[in-house]
């Protein structure tokens, strides 16, 4: 018996079930990384403190919004704080500060609803341009799997409100130009820019999404462009008067003159890299979608979006900046390489008669005669695609009942080694955040051991991180990145911060990367010591407590100045004992004297005193502290040559 020969229409029909299991690969793939994303986030809304620096502030901002308070202040008086974040975000967490108290978890929630939101918005502008199911969810998933959206996603900050707000504003107008109902029109475009403008006052960097509304609007009707431009202008100026004059200028001083930051080239070089590296098929059916559009259609709003998301993305080189400022142009690029793929799998492809087009009559010719193979090529090249996408941005937890059998079965490690349980395929560069894991519950009781340091003084505190602060109940003091960046462009005066800390006002300062001004840092230095580093989330947290008092202080730099060799001069300080040791090494190492390896921490002449023996260049100091009744006995003596 001879075999039948498989004919075409079997062939076929074996392709079009291998591009089904195909497509079916790539949601199975898309949606795991969902299924990860959102124990991410369960995770984070558990966790009572500061995951991401800064997320404090944020809920400060909230809750001095919620007591009718600006948190656009002058930050030159106690508690030297304010803010550099829009009211947006904010406000809408007000009810929620409300009902709930001071807490992390809505904030979070409110982050991750915002994702979930934008991928719906992705989706459905997917489906009305290219009619595909299959490609909207995709679409939709594409842009929650994005490493960099799984990053800040559920994060307590408002980044992610904006690109909502953004993504919407962009899907409703995408098409109001066509419109012809003059009523339905306004009542279109009266939405989409009421959308634009809570993206703006949500977040500054969506200036780029309203460039790219109005330059859209003023190529399709240059006229009602500009009306509606100077409608939408005059708005968003007199808003921005409003709290202006209400905050007494400060409003100006935070929001934009404290912005202008130095730019580092290797930053944003590094991550525009890293943002290729895992995003290359969606930036390059994004990029092939607005070719076409440049060459043998008109410019969509997608497309104007997109250019202008990809430019402002130089932003990210900025100090303080990061990955955060690709999201706008990663859910541009899943709007346009959803759309350029649903076309595609349509063959909804349209070339008008133009110079370009009759140079490749021929190419043109074969596409019409093969049309059928080509859809078929499609529908098996576009989910590989998508597979090879999915596979690029993937990010894992290396540990627990699940992720630990599935990543040991997989081969991945933790791409922190011991300090974070997470693989994360986009490794690392200067301005990526080292986030994504999920914390553990010694990071919650080593959070709690934080607070409860605070709560041990009466005395207000200064913690790099609000939540400590929150949590024990006491004042927020300062708001260091923001002081940072006032500082440096010569907005914010820190002799007032530096004098409360030389007289030891804060009962404890907090440190986790030491993001304050140089001032306000050689203040803490002289007049604190670190007395105990307590690790959270992947990081050391360092105490700092009261050195001895500022009159004692003095005293002994003058000693320091004073002693010769041979020389002993002997000084009393109210300060324990027991903290002598610890405050002594960090003072003299301040000063550049080096431990001498020999030295030890052995006893002097007396059993209960210590001593110790400093070097600095070819003088060599010897330090014994004795205790007192009512402190300590610092002798200091320079030993002769």
């Amino acid at each position: 018996m001879v075999a039948r020969a498989p004919n075409v229409h079997d062939q076929t029909a074996l392709l079009g079930w291998i591009s089904r299991a195909l497509f079916g690969l790539v949601i199975l793939l898309l949606a795991g990384h969902f299924v990860v994303y959102g124990i991410y986030a369960v995770g984070l809304m558990r966790f009572p403190f500061d995951y991401d620096q800064g997320e404090g502030f944020e809920l400060v901002d909230t809750m001095l919004f919620s007591e009718g308070e600006w948190p656009y202040r002058d930050n030159e008086v106690y508690p030297y704080y304010a803010s550099n974040y829009p009211p947006v975000f904010h406000v809408m967490l007000v009810p929620f500060q409300w009902l709930f108290g001071p807490a992390y978890w809505y904030g979070r929630l409110v982050g991750f609803l915002g994702t979930l939101v934008t991928a719906s918005a992705i989706g459905w502008a997917v489906y009305r341009e290219g009619r595909r199911r299959d490609m909207a969810v995709i679409s939709g998933l594409a842009f929650l799997a994005s490493n960099y959206i799984y990053h800040i996603g559920p994060l307590f900050r408002q980044h992610m409100t904006m690109v909502m707000f953004e993504t919407l504003a962009v899907v409703v107008l995408a098409h109001a130009p066509e419109i012809d109902n003059s009523k339905r029109c306004r009542r279109v475009m009266v939405i989409g820019l009421l959308l634009l403008l809570a993206a703006g006052y949500t977040k500054q960097l969506a200036l780029a999404t309203c460039v790219a509304v109005f330059g859209f609007l003023f190529l399709r009707n240059p006229r009602r462009g500009l009306i509606w431009g100077v409608i939408f202008a005059g708005t968003a100026g007199a808003i921005f008067l409003w709290i202006n004059v209400a905050t007494g200028g400060a409003w100006w001083d935070n929001i934009i003159a404290a912005n202008v930051n130095e730019f580092m080239p290797d930053q944003f070089r590094g991550l525009f890299e890293q943002w290729f590296r895992l995003h290359w098929v969606i930036i390059l059916l994004a990029g092939l979608l607005v070719v076409y559009e440049v060459y043998f259609a008109r410019l969509s709003l997608y497309s104007v979006w997109w250019v202008v998301a990809v430019a402002d993305t130089t932003l990210a080189g900025k100090w303080g900046a990061g990955d955060s400022y690709f999201a706008t142009a990663i859910a541009a690029s899943c709007i346009l390489a959803g759309i350029f793929a649903a076309r595609t799998l349509r063959g909804a492809w349209a070339f008008p008669d133009n110079p370009i087009t009759r140079r490749v009559r021929g190419m043109r010719a074969f596409g019409t005669a093969h049309r059928a193979q080509i859809m078929i090529a499609a529908g098996i090249v576009i989910p590989v695609l998508y597979l090879v996408y999915g596979l690029s941005v993937i990010h894992l937890p290396t540990e627990g009942a699940v992720f630990g059998p599935l990543t040991d079965v997989l081969g991945l490690e933790s791409s922190y080694g011991e300090r974070y349980a997470f693989y994360d395929s986009a490794g690392w560069t200067p301005g990526y955040a080292t986030i994504g894991h999920i914390p553990t519950q010694e990071d919650i009781d080593n959070g709690w051991r934080i607070v409860d340091i605070l709560r041990a003084s009466d005395r207000p505190a200064m913690s790099e991180e609000a939540a400590f602060s929150i949590r024990a109940d006491k004042d927020v003091v300062t708001n260091p990145t923001q002081l940072k960046n006032l500082y440096e462009n010569d907005l914010f005066d820190p002799a007032n911060l530096v004098a409360a800390i030389q007289t030891q006002d804060f009962g404890v300062i907090v440190f986790r990367a030491q993001f304050y001004p140089p001032p306000v840092l050689a203040a803490v230095y002289e007049a604190y010591y670190p007395a105990e580093i307590i690790p959270m989330n992947g990081f050391d947290y360092e105490i700092w407590r009261p050195g001895p008092t500022l009159s004692e202080r003095e005293a002994f730099a003058a000693h320091l100045d004073a002693v010769a060799p041979g020389d002993t001069i002997t000084q009393a300080l109210a300060f324990p004992f027991e903290n002598a040791p610890r405050w002594l090494d960090h003072a003299l190492t301040h000063q550049n004297w080096q431990l001498r390896e020999d030295s030890g921490t052995s006893p002097g002449a007396d059993a209960d005193c210590v001593s110790r023996t400093y070097q600095r260049d070819e003088i060599t100091l010897r330090t014994v502290l004795c205790p007192l009744d009512s402190g300590t006995e610092l002798t200091l003596t320079e030993e002769a040559e």
